[in-house]
């Protein structure tokens, strides 16, 4: 007589799982407002701005029903979305845990019900009720006759569900990615796309002013093929009597999210069914073997290379670093490249990406955290301090130097004024090693810790040392710069000063050389004595 096989756990379905994960959703909500009040309070005043953002912008939309270029500029709406809703876990996977479904991993649990049952959960929250506000508003402005409208209410529910879809799945596609070192980095690197996606609305809001909305038709006849423009698009049609391009427009969403729902539930099932890194075995050869970048031979023997190559690998592995020098590189191309692009800028606005990457160079001790110690305990004397601020000053300009002259190079070509190229490269050297010196002693003087969590960039307490360091010293930079600029603005003005000056690229060079070396100078023995009270103040955060 055999045994009875004891029956397994039965796999919960999609019907039972989807309310346990809406649950779930609500609970890591409320969970998390009742850490702190500061937290609660941080997460009502965010909602109200955008739930109030969000009736502006759906008021703005019904008012443009009838506009002749209406659907252009919601299908680039729906595009900007689509798109936003794709980089998003990206750079803000911490703020819903749900993203990561390895936390599901040990459960009992089958593709296609989790997958339904994650779209449904993910329909809860600000995000996908701001953007199911924003595609009504479509529907209002754009749809016209009642054909239209039916269009218009399917299709906005397919462009959310295609938008949400397309979340979870770069989420899942990079949840190994995301959980890592490089993934925090991203993280950190969220306030570079805001940044330079503000200075792409403001430019964008300048053009759509002086040329219409009638400009846009050319990028929105190609977007609205495009999901989740084709549910605008669809929308369009059915106003316009094409039926049939209509129902193609909604077919192609619909079968978006086919394809969407498909890589998500493939990425789902690899994620639950393949090891992660921690099962697997670790390279033990060396890193000479394993192919090491050997950046040490490419610089200075000694300490100074040292302190190059640890700077630059600051650079290259910190994420707070990384974020900042990112941050100035981005920055100090866009303004001065968009600004000549649109006519109104000069040569000289190329100055701001030698002040960008300047800034750098300021609190180099932050940067080591608590791990300064190290540094202090190597130094012995003003000359040991001197070259390693050396070290550190070097490193920077290895990258400053030629990406300062590259910026002004580019602007130059884009405006067409080679005459202004020498001035300004002069200034742009002559202001780079300003701060330079004026950095390395604020760096030893007002030293401040940089927190290895969150996004603040100053621990409590030291705000006012940041802003002495920092405003001071770039106050310092152009009053130590001013010799340079009062030749610059003479030679422009006067009659026969256009043939003189091609001298300000040498005369900037040399002044900006001298001025790095007398800082250095003066910095190194503030530094050796206070090695201390830079230990403190940098062990903080």
């Amino acid at each position: 007589m055999t045994a009875a096989t004891a029956p397994g756990p039965a796999a919960p379905t999609a019907a039972s799982l989807t309310p346990v994960l809406v649950r779930l959703k609500l609970s890591l909500l409320r969970n998390g407002l009742r850490q702190s009040g500061g937290r609660t309070a941080a997460w009502i005043a965010s909602a109200v701005v955008v739930l109030l953002f969000t009736v502006l912008q759906t008021l703005g939309l019904i008012a443009l029903r009838g506009h002749a270029h209406a659907d252009a500029l919601i299908v680039l709406m729906a595009a900007v979305l689509g798109l936003g809703w794709a980089v998003m876990p990206l750079f803000f996977n911490s703020g819903d845990e749900t993203l990561d479904p390895t936390r599901l991993v040990m459960l009992p649990l089958r593709p296609q019900p989790l997958v339904r049952a994650l779209l449904v959960s993910s329909l809860v929250g600000i995000g996908p009720l701001f953007t199911l506000c924003l595609f009504a508003g479509s529907v209002v402005a754009v749809a016209h006759g009642a054909f239209a409208f039916v269009v218009g209410v399917i299709g906005a529910v397919l462009a959310l569900l295609v938008c949400v879809t397309l979340a979870r799945a770069v989420a899942a596609a990079n949840t190994r990615l995301l959980t890592s070192r490089k993934g925090r980095d991203l993280a950190v690197l969220s306030g570079l796309v805001v940044a330079v996606g503000a200075q792409l609305v403001n430019f964008g809001a300048q053009r759509l002013g002086t040329g219409g909305l009638a400009q846009l038709e050319p990028a929105a006849d190609v977007l609205r093929w495009v999901p989740p423009g084709t549910a605008v698009g669809a929308m369009a049609a059915a106003s316009d009597g094409e039926y049939g391009i209509a129902l193609a427009q909604l077919a192609l969403t619909a079968a978006a999210l086919v394809v969407l729902l498909w890589v998500w539930s493939r990425h789902l099932t690899r994620l639950m069914t393949s090891p992660d890194g921690s099962t697997l075995t670790a390279d033990d050869r060396p890193a000479r073997e394993r192919g090491s970048a050997g950046l040490s031979r490419w610089l200075p023997a000694g300490r100074t290379g040292t302190t190059m190559e640890r700077t630059l690998r600051y650079v290259w592995r910190d994420p707070k670093t990384k974020s900042a020098w990112v941050t100035a590189l981005a920055i100090g191309l866009i303004l001065p490249v968009f600004n000549a692009w649109q006519g109104t800028g000069s040569v000289y606005f190329s100055c701001f990406a030698a002040g960008m990457l300047g800034i750098q160079m300021y609190n180099q001790f932050g940067q080591d955290t608590s791990a300064f110690w190290l540094v202090a305990m190597t130094i012995s004397s003003p000359r040991d301090a001197y070259v390693e601020l050396r070290g550190r000053a070097l490193a920077l300009l290895l990258v400053t130097l030629p990406y300062a002259t590259l910026v002004t190079v580019v602007t130059t070509a884009m405006l067409g004024d080679w005459a202004a190229l020498p001035p300004a490269l002069g200034l742009s050297f002559a202001l780079l090693g300003a701060m330079l010196a004026t950095g390395a002693w604020t760096s030893a003087r007002f030293p401040y810790s940089i927190p290895q969590e969150g996004f603040k960039n100053v621990a409590p307490g030291q705000v006012g040392l940041a802003w002495i360091s920092i405003v001071g010293g770039m106050a310092g930079a152009a009053l130590l710069c001013a010799p340079v600029i009062a030749a610059t603005i003479w030679l422009n003005v006067s009659a026969g000063g256009e043939g003189w000056r091609w001298l300000l690229l040498p005369v900037g060079a040399a002044y900006g050389a001298a001025l790095t070396l007398l800082g250095l100078r003066m910095a190194a023995p503030r530094t050796a004595e206070r090695l201390p009270e830079i230990l403190a103040a940098v062990s903080k955060g």
